[in-house]
């Protein structure tokens, strides 16, 4: 199921979404009866979306549709889209987001930040002359992501490790993904991976799912370990993290999450996380050699992504603004970096 049979319904919820400034759910302290609170006010570039981290991940979402199938059949009509991203991504807008998140250092701690990361990747990658005014305009932004990174890492003594925004394995496993992040920082997220991850053994699959998640704490950590260590100590690795694989044992981790309410903004978080686990089942497969295991994995992915999919283009705005860019990371995975 390629993500080009999706391109142009993904790209119009996309672009609905980044310019949708209302109903929103600003994250934001007030601290004084002064402050303009409206979403544009705030957030010039990222108003959309319903929450900024979402309008975020939903640039990205419309960039990389852009960058990969932008002239073809599978895209047409990429003017609006376009002209969406040229009034948000401007070196004003992207200034004062930056400086919101440096007055805010833990707004959007880690999810948003490793989001705006991607985006910024997404930018750099697109081959054409807007793809590198939009990467340039978002320097100042990426520069304020890596500065509170190298800040917050040292003192991130422990790992969040439950299936929502402020996991830790899932943003820092993106961060590494997009290649944006100064050498220092690279660095220094790598080696908190280690430390949070590498002698971790017999994950509480059991536990999975609790009834919010939207992100997999087992797969998520072993997809961000798969990141940090060479394929054969990550197969031996896994093996210890999730024993029993390879001999077909039941995981629930492999069996797809029950929705029973597709339209409650909590529960309806299970659509996600079948889309989000179908994107690490598929990576985790990729850095396995062939065998039982692997063969497991790579089922496990399609009946995720299968069950996942109808959600997508759903009509509900509770699931509208965000599912697509975690149909689109089980769709068009990011090739691995080392």
């Amino acid at each position: 199921m390629p993500l080009s049979a999706h391109a142009a319904p993904f790209a119009r919820l996309a672009l609905a979404n980044i310019t949708r400034e209302y109903p929103n759910f600003p994250a934001h302290l007030i601290t004084s009866p002064d402050e303009r609170l409206a979403p544009r006010s705030l957030h010039p570039a990222f108003y959309g979306a319903y929450d900024w981290h979402s309008s975020v991940h939903m640039h990205w979402l419309l960039v990389r549709l852009l960058r990969r199938h932008g002239g073809t059949p599978a895209l047409p009509g990429t003017e609006a889209a376009v002209a969406a991203l040229d009034r948000h991504l401007t070196p004003d807008n992207l200034a004062t987001e930056a400086a919101y998140l440096r007055a805010r250092p833990s707004f959007e701690r880690p999810y948003g930040w490793a989001w705006l990361l991607a985006l910024a990747a997404e930018c750099r990658a697109h081959p054409g002359a807007e793809g590198a005014r939009w990467a340039d305009a978002l320097k100042e932004a990426v520069d304020a992501v890596d500065g509170l990174l190298a800040d917050w890492l040292p003192r991130a003594t422990y790992p969040v490790r439950h299936g929502n925004h402020p996991n830790s394995a899932f943003a820092l496993g993106l961060a590494l993904d997009s290649g944006e992040l100064s050498a220092g920082t690279e660095r220094a997220v790598r080696e908190r991976l280690l430390t949070w991850f590498a002698d971790d053994h017999d994950a509480p699959a059991h536990w999975e799912p609790s009834g919010q998640d939207f992100l997999s704490p087992a797969l998520t950590e072993a997809d961000a370990v798969r990141r940090v260590l060479a394929p054969e100590r990550f197969a031996a690795w896994l093996d210890r993290f999730l024993p029993g694989l390879g001999a077909g044992d039941p995981c629930p981790l492999l069996e797809v999450p029950v929705v029973s309410d597709h339209a409650d903004p909590q529960i309806g978080h299970l659509l996600g996380l079948a889309l989000s686990r179908a994107a690490a089942l598929r990576s985790l497969a990729g850095a396995l050699p062939d065998g039982p295991v692997r063969d497991r994995l790579d089922a496990a992915a399609e009946a995720h992504l299968a069950a996942g999919m109808p959600a997508v283009e759903g009509g509900d705005f509770t699931t509208d603004h965000w599912l697509a860019t975690f149909a689109a990371l089980a769709l068009d995975p990011a090739p691995a970096r080392r």
